[in-house]
């Protein structure tokens, strides 16, 4: 797991950013040994968000039910060809 402390945070910031955007969607901080904060990707965020949306989960069931019920169509069908 991608834990920092308060203070190896504050003094490598830059590097531990880097980390976030590049190689870990997340990193946890901990302070006086417990985890208390969180740094997370900026995608990983909008994903959860998303997640945390009725309106979309819903959206994601509905399309799995036309999948399964075979109610898919080609792309060019919908879209022609660009």
């Amino acid at each position: 797991m991608n834990i920092v402390t308060s203070t190896i945070l504050r003094n490598n910031l830059a590097d531990t950013l880097d980390l976030v955007e590049n190689k870990k969607d997340f990193v946890l901080i901990s302070s006086r040994g417990k985890i208390k904060s969180a740094i997370i990707n900026i995608d990983m965020l909008e994903d959860l968000l998303a997640l945390a949306n009725p309106k979309y989960k819903k959206d994601i069931e509905d399309a799995q039910k036309n999948i399964k019920n075979g109610e898919v169509y080609p792309f060019e069908e919908i879209f022609g060809k660009m």
